[in-house]
């Protein structure tokens, strides 16, 4: 949690990398980098390393350490976008977080735990997808395709559909 304190204060400060343009691909590059898909990556990346280098221990694994590092990220964004009041921010992403934080560890851990190099294949593009998908969930709603972005959001929340269904106990 203290590093997500520590890049929710940076970004803060920092502001958007990308300059949102209009409705193009500009804008959904804003909300890939800016908006909804980086914020779940920085953690997951630097678990990933962590975990390879033999950095972690206890009962933290993916998911619950990228949620953890997403709580001050969050509190810090939801304060500056409340001032626009608007539903896509305040709603839609930390809906997207939330499936890209529960679903890229669920690809992770059936890669782990069947590896076959057909469904490592799979699995890898499924990782890789879904952080595209969420910044077109995002794109589709500021862009007045409402019913684009449902569908992809729907899409986008299988995987944690599937992770809350099938979890070990």
């Amino acid at each position: 949690m203290l590093l997500g304190s520590v890049t929710a204060i940076i970004q803060f400060f920092l502001g958007y990398l990308v300059s949102p343009g209009g409705f193009g691909f500009s804008r959904w590059l804003f909300g890939f980098i800016d908006i909804v898909s980086l914020p779940v990556l920085i953690p997951l990346v630097l678990y990933a390393l962590l975990f390879f280098l033999r950095g972690v221990s206890g009962d933290v694994d993916f998911t619950n350490f990228t949620l953890l590092w997403l709580i001050p990220v969050a509190a810090i964004r939801a304060i500056g976008w409340s001032s626009s009041n608007d539903t896509i921010l305040l709603i839609v992403v930390p809906l997207l977080w939330t499936a890209l934080a529960v679903g890229i560890p669920f690809f992770i851990n059936l890669m782990i735990d069947s590896f076959r190099l057909r469904t490592a294949i799979v699995y890898i593009l499924c990782i890789l997808l879904l952080p595209v998908l969420a910044a077109g969930v995002y794109w589709a709603f500021f862009s007045q395709h409402t019913l684009l972005g449902f569908l992809l959001l729907f899409v986008a929340h299988i995987p944690l559909g599937f992770s809350l269904t099938f979890t070990r106990a």
